[in-house]
């Protein structure tokens, strides 16, 4: 047997972050044929402790905020830290670069799992399903779509990480990969990961947290233009974020722009419109969604221009269907040669290098099967187990979500590689209105109807969450030479635990604080997306229907941009996601611009922006364990109504300061941190 080999260099290749030249291979960091420490007891004991924790902490501010946390970051830190304690304190060997991405495998399932379950099941208890529910019926649904989602990005693995080299930025992979290595190697790139990571979260806390500046910078804060913020209803708004800063710095300015250009159109076209609309239409367009002349701009957003931008994400996920098609009929070729040979007794000879071994085909579609028939099952014997056509209903339930998600899962592994954002929402949404209008028409209506369109929104929103994340640690894989059939397997194994953690954390959320208005619950869980998923049931099983031209205007859109070379489904994403999320990218991503053009030397622009990057990842690790910090301290908070946030709006004077000032305070000091990247990238010396 083979001696684990040392890495004597711990430093990612020139041509990792570009295009590759013809004939030209990529080689991680960590050969193929380098024999070195990859699963063992200590990664599979971090990676379940993390998915259990960060579980938790996941659902919980997802239901409190409607904002998911970021988990593979503050993992791949958290690891980082272990095997730095390892060796200095316990005398134990360090932990090597693919056993941490082990680590990641197995912990970062606490976020898909989170965010597929969070944004569905808690609409059972807004509906008031929940005396046909149960604990072990929402734990299956992520389950089931988490395994669901390794099988069907699987064969798309190679696609994503080897033929797109260089053409995807893989943000979130970006950052990680750089953590990951800058820890192993030490020395100067830790250092000034440690101390932007640091700032970042300092940033982050005093400002959101703390209460020092406005979170969103906003037009509408502006008294001088308040006259016009209320005539014409055109808001500007960003994000104060450091880690949204770094985010963009690492997306760069092509892709930023586009998405930004989605919501100039959404937030100074189309909100306009409504709202020049509203003075000739004096009730409501929409049941329930008040007339617009009353409305405030976010709320014209939500209800009519955010459907605009679903129908075009739907469009837009149509046509990167078609312009995938091929590698999706090379993947069915493959599968169905796979099934011949395994009819015929044989099985493919060709070998592979271990960092290109996934799990064999014929595993893939065994595991499809299973899963399909576990749906079905769990479909026919749950809700449906009291309807007359029962088995029917099951197999169109299933059939649904397979096709569905089949066809979306490589649309949000897309919307990761480009900008680390996948509109699941949306695709959930859309699932779910598909869903109901078809088992609706098949006579299923009523409570049956809507849990039944809630489990398959369910699984499918759970699938789409684990291909986005899995084609994460594919890239971070890719990078470092770790083997991706272990990734996909610990991926399904981490998928128990963090279903498990999660479900029970939302069975709590519902007895504690309940996500609906009521008399045991008067101040309820925001729970926005389960809110949202329980509206459109509403809809499209009541009678006020779904915003059919709404979708229809969208996908126009998105096709029109297609039909210009604009990515149409960044485009749509600009217009789906608030303005405040999109505008702090471009600018982190003109400082990325600014670094790389910074000289004429090729050497030292590289060298400057490289740094940037290295700065651009420590803000977006900091930022997302300060998420993670600010969870937990609101969690002691509204549980044992103690508080360990200092509100600085508290102080006598200084709050009204900041009610006055707050607004200015927050441009002023992101526009600063910006130009501080900038600087800092510049005192970098070409290597």
């Amino acid at each position: 047997m083979k001696q684990e080999e040392p890495i004597e260099e711990t430093r990612l290749p020139e041509n990792a972050f570009r295009e590759l030249k013809p004939g030209e291979q990529y080689e991680p960091i960590v050969k193929p044929g380098q024999i070195v420490h990859e699963v063992s007891v200590r990664s599979i004991i971090q990676g379940f402790f993390w998915s259990i924790i960060f579980s938790a902490a996941a659902t919980y501010i997802a239901l409190k905020l409607g904002q998911g946390i970021e988990s593979a970051i503050p993992i791949s830190i958290l690891a980082v830290g272990f095997s730095v304690l390892a060796t200095r304190f316990f005398m134990l060997r360090a932990s090597t670069l693919i056993e941490n991405v082990n680590v990641l495998a197995i912990g970062a399932t606490s976020g898909i799992i989170a965010g597929g379950s969070v944004f569905t099941m808690p609409a059972i208890y807004i509906l008031g399903l929940q005396g046909r529910s149960s604990f072990f019926q929402i734990f299956l649904v992520p389950l089931l779509g988490g395994i669901l989602g390794v099988f069907f990005l699987s064969p798309f693995r190679r696609y994503f990480v080897r033929d797109l080299h260089g053409k995807l930025p893989f943000p979130e992979a970006t950052a990680t990969t750089e953590i990951l290595v800058a820890g192993k190697r030490g020395g100067k790139c830790a250092v000034v990961l440690s101390y932007s990571a640091v700032m970042a979260a300092i940033f982050d806390f005093v400002g959101p947290s703390m209460h020092g500046w406005a979170q969103n910078f906003s037009t509408s804060a502006i008294d001088a233009l308040s006259g016009f913020t209320q005539k014409v209803k055109a808001v500007f708004t960003m994000n104060t974020s450091a880690a949204v800063l770094g985010l963009g710095y690492i997306m760069g300015l092509n892709y930023a722009s586009i998405i930004m250009a989605g919501s100039m159109v959404s937030f100074f076209v189309l909100v306009p419109i409504f709202a020049y609309l509203g003075t000739y239409i004096p009730g409501a367009i929409s049941q329930g969604a008040g007339p617009l002349a009353t409305m405030p701009a976010e709320n014209i957003f939500f209800n009519y221009v955010r459907p605009i931008g679903i129908g075009g994400i739907f469009a837009a996920g149509v046509l990167s269907i078609l312009k995938m098609s091929p590698v999706i009929f090379q993947a069915i070729r493959q599968a169905m040669g796979e099934v011949i040979r395994i009819a015929k007794g044989t099985s493919s000879n060709e070998e592979q290098e271990r960092t290109d071994q996934s799990m064999p085909m014929w595993v893939v579609l065994i595991g499809i099967l299973a899963t399909a028939l576990a749906i079905l099952a769990y479909f026919r014997f749950s809700v449906l187990s009291g309807e007359s056509n029962a088995s029917s209903l099951a197999i169109v339930s299933t059939l649904m979500t397979l096709i569905i998600t089949f066809l979306f899962a490589a649309v949000s592994a897309w919307a990761i590689a480009m900008i680390s954002i996948t509109p699941i929402s949306g695709m959930t949404l859309t699932t779910l209105i598909v869903t109901a209008i078809a088992l609706s028409s098949l006579g299923l209506r009523g409570e049956s109807g809507m849990l039944q369109t809630l489990l398959i929104g369910g699984v499918v929103c759970t699938a789409l969450s684990m291909s986005g994340s899995l084609v994460t640690q594919y890239k971070i894989g890719y990078w470092l030479g770790a083997t991706p059939r272990r990734i996909e397997v610990w991926n399904i194994a981490g998928s128990v635990v963090a279903s498990a953690a999660t479900t029970a954390v939302i069975l709590l959320m519902s007895k504690v604080y309940g996500f609906s208005p009521g008399p045991e619950h008067l101040n309820p869980l925001a729970a926005p997306q389960p809110n949202a998923m329980a509206a459109v049931l509403r809809g499209v099983m009541g009678t006020s229907g779904a915003p059919w031209f709404l979708y229809l205007v969208g996908g126009v859109i998105a096709i029109a941009m297609e039909m210009c070379s604009v990515s149409g489904l960044a485009f749509a994403l600009g217009m789906y996601l608030p303005m405040e999320l999109n505008s702090p990218l471009v600018l982190g991503a003109a400082v990325a611009w600014l670094l790389q053009h910074s000289s004429s030397e090729k050497k030292l622009a590289k060298a400057r922006h490289e740094k940037g990057t290295l700065i651009a990842s420590g803000f977006i690790a900091g930022g997302a364990l300060v998420g993670v910090l600010a969870a937990l301290l609101q969690w002691i908070k509204d549980s044992f109504h103690f508080s360990l946030l200092y509100d600085l709006t508290t102080i006598p004077g200084v709050g009204t300061a900041l009610a006055i000032w707050g607004n200015w305070i927050g441009l002023a000091v992101f526009l600063a941190l910006a130009a501080y990247v900038y600087w800092d990238g510049r005192r970098e010396k070409a290597e």
